[in-house]
C-alpha cells in the first residue's frame, strides 16, 4: 500500500501518476506593507455572461466555474505548480495493484446548510457524478464504494488507474462534494450548497449574481496560505457580484468610472483605455488555454470524415488569430510545451495550419460534397468567438464551401458544444486549464464537444493510457489519441492563447497563476 499523508500529499502523489510542472510555477501577488489584508467591502465584477447553471458535475464553462470554485470543493485540489495537493481530504492511500484508493476526510468541515461533511456526502456526489455528468467515463471503473465510518471513503476499482487522482483534482466538470441530500437531484438541479469560502447570495438570470462570505467555513489550517487551488482560503471580501455585461467598452467605462474593480476579457486593443489610467492596470496571464474550432461529428455533412478534413485544410491560423487579437501562440499540440505530455518535434502534424483550399476543394470532392449548407455557430458574449467564425467562414468560402453563421448567446452556445444538442456544425471555444495537466483531464472533452460516437481507435488508446504505469507508455497512447482527435478534425486547434483582465490598482491579493477566477486571499485596501 503506498500512503500518502498531508505533509507529503503532493511529493506521495508523484508516485502515483499526478504530474508536477515546475515550468509553470506562478508566484501570488503578493500585497505592499502599507495594505494589509483586511475584510471588508463588495468586490464588483464585469464579466460577459452569467452562468447557466452552478451544478459543478455538469459544468465546463468558464462563467460558471469562476462561480463554482469559489463556493464547492473537492477532494483534492491543484495547488500551484499543479501537482496534488488535499482539499476535503487529508489522506489518499493507493493500494499496490492501483485499484483501491482510500480517503481520510477532514474533520469539522461544515457545508454553508450547517452540516458537517462525512463520507455519506462523498459518496452520493459520486455516484450522483456518476449518473448526471458529461465527464462520467473518467469513473466508469469504480465498481463500488465503501463508507467504514464518517471519515473514510474507499473506492474499489474494476481496473488499474494510476492516474485517478490527476482525474479527481480535474478544475473542470470538477469532482465537488454536496451534501448527501443532493444525490438524487437531477443535471442542473441542485441547490446550491457546498463547503468553500463564499455561499451564493442572490441570482438575477442574466443580470447578476452574488455570493457571500461564509463565516462558517472551515479552512486547511495545515496550510501556510493559498497554493493554487489548495491551500489555506481566507475569505477577506463580504461579498462578490457578478455584473453580467456582454459589451468589452462597457466593461471597460464601468472600471474607468469605478462602477466595477473587476473585468474580464479585455481585448488587447483596448487595454490602453485602462493602462492610461493611474488607478486601473491590466492583467496578463499565458498560457490559459487553447482555441479551438469545434466540428460536430453527429450532425449531417460533418459526420463525414473526410467534409471534417476538407474543412481543417481551408483553415489558416495566422488569419484567424490577427483578426480576433489577443495573447496567442501557434502549437499543433493539445498539451502545452514544458509539459510532459508534450510531444514536440516527436512525430509529424499534417492537420495543423494546413490554409490549402486546394486541398480542401480536393477532400470535398472525395466527400462527394453538392453545395449543401454548413451551419456555423458562435455567440454574442465573446468578441474573439465571433471574429474567429465569421473568419472561418470566408475562408471555407474561398475553398467552396455553403456557409451559414448563426449567433446565439454564449449559454445556448456552450449548452450545444457540451450537451451535443442543437443543429450546428461547426463553433469554437477555448479548453484550460485542463489540457496544463494531461490527456485524463481532456478525455470529457474531446468526446463531449464534437460528440465522439463509436471510434474505436481513440477508446483504445484512451484504454491503453489508463492501463500504463509507464510515462513513456502513456505518451505513446496520448499521442494516438491525438492523431484520431486532430488528424480526423473532430476539433481544430488554432493556439494556445492567454487572458487579459482589467482591475483596480486597490483590489489587492490577486494571484498570476493561470486557472479559474479565485476570489478567496483578495481584499479591497480601502485607502487606495
Amino acid at each position: 500500500m503506498a500512503s500518502v499523508k498531508r505533509r507529503d500529499f503532493s511529493r506521495g502523489m508523484l508516485g502515483l501518476g499526478a504530474l508536477f510542472l515546475g515550468a509553470l510555477t506562478l508566484a501570488p501577488a503578493t500585497a505592499s506593507a502599507e495594505a494589509a489584508p483586511k475584510k471588508g467591502g463588495t468586490l464588483i465584477y464585469a464579466t460577459l455572461s452569467g452562468p447557466g447553471t452552478l451544478d459543478p458535475h455538469v459544468s465546463s464553462s468558464a462563467v460558471e466555474l469562476e462561480v463554482i470554485h469559489n463556493v464547492f470543493e473537492g477532494l483534492v485540489a491543484l495547488d500551484n505548480q499543479n501537482a496534488t495537493r488535499p482539499m476535503l481530504a487529508t489522506k489518499a492511500t493507493m493500494s499496490a495493484d492501483a485499484k483501491t484508493y482510500t480517503f481520510e476526510l477532514r474533520r469539522g468541515v461544515k457545508f454553508h446548510n450547517g452540516d458537517e461533511l462525512t463520507s455519506a456526502d462523498v459518496k452520493a456526489s459520486l455516484e450522483r457524478y456518476q449518473r448526471v455528468s458529461p465527464n462520467a467515463k473518467n469513473l466508469a471503473d469504480v465498481e463500488r464504494y465503501e463508507t467504514p465510518d464518517p471519515y473514510t471513503v474507499v473506492l474499489h476499482l474494476k481496473a488499474p488507474n494510476v492516474v485517478l487522482l490527476d482525474v479527481l483534482k480535474s478544475p473542470i466538470f470538477p469532482f465537488m462534494i454536496l451534501p448527501a441530500s443532493q444525490q438524487d437531484k437531477p443535471a442542473r438541479g441542485i441547490d446550491v450548497i457546498g463547503t468553500g469560502p463564499f455561499s451564493l447570495g442572490e441570482w438575477v438570470k442574466d443580470s447578476h449574481l452574488v455570493i457571500k462570505r461564509f463565516d462558517g467555513y472551515v479552512p486547511d489550517t495545515s496550510a501556510p496560505g493559498r497554493d493554487g487551488y489548495a491551500g489555506r482560503k481566507t475569505a477577506y471580501l463580504d461579498a462578490v457580484r457578478y455584473r453580467f455585461i456582454p459589451e468589452a467598452t462597457t466593461r471597460i467605462a464601468a472600471l474607468q468610472t469605478g462602477e466595477v474593480q473587476l473585468a474580464s476579457s479585455i481585448p488587447t486593443e483596448l487595454r490602453d483605455r485602462i493602462e492610461q489610467r493611474k488607478e486601473l492596470a491590466v492583467r496578463e496571464v499565458f498560457p490559459v488555454g487553447g482555441t479551438y474550432v469545434i466540428v460536430n461529428s453527429q450532425y449531417g455533412l460533418t459526420a463525414n470524415v473526410l467534409m471534417r478534413q476538407a474543412i481543417g485544410a481551408a483553415i489558416d491560423i495566422t488569419e484567424i488569430t490577427d483578426a480576433t487579437g489577443g495573447v496567442n501562440k501557434a502549437n499543433p499540440w493539445m498539451s502545452f510545451p514544458n509539459t510532459p505530455y508534450y510531444l514536440g518535434e516527436s512525430a509529424p502534424t499534417p492537420w495543423y495550419d494546413v490554409k490549402s483550399p486546394a486541398k480542401a476543394k480536393e477532400l470535398l470532392k472525395k466527400a462527394g460534397y453538392k453545395n449543401e449548407k454548413i451551419i456555423i455557430e458562435t455567440n454574442s458574449n465573446y468578441q474573439w468567438m465571433r471574429t474567429t467564425m465569421l473568419v472561418v467562414a470566408e475562408q471555407l468560402k474561398r475553398a467552396g464551401m455553403n456557409v451559414d453563421v448563426k449567433v446565439v448567446d454564449w449559454t445556448t452556445n456552450a449548452a450545444h458544444m457540451q450537451q451535443g444538442t442543437g443543429e450546428w456544425n461547426l463553433s469554437t471555444t477555448l479548453f484550460g486549464p485542463d489540457h496544463i495537466l494531461g490527456p485524463q483531464q481532456w478525455r470529457p472533452m474531446i468526446y463531449a464537444f464534437p460528440s465522439i460516437k463509436g471510434n474505436d481507435a481513440l477508446d483504445a488508446a484512451y484504454q491503453a493510457f489508463f492501463a500504463a504505469a509507464d510515462l513513456e507508455k502513456r505518451r505513446a497512447a496520448w499521442l494516438k489519441i491525438q492523431q484520431q482527435v486532430l488528424g480526423d478534425a473532430y476539433m481544430i486547434k488554432i493556439a494556445d492563447s492567454g487572458r487579459l483582465s482589467g482591475y483596480a490598482r486597490k483590489l489587492m491579493g490577486q494571484t498570476d497563476y493561470p486557472g479559474i477566477l479565485q476570489l478567496w486571499d483578495v481584499w479591497l485596501d480601502q485607502a487606495g
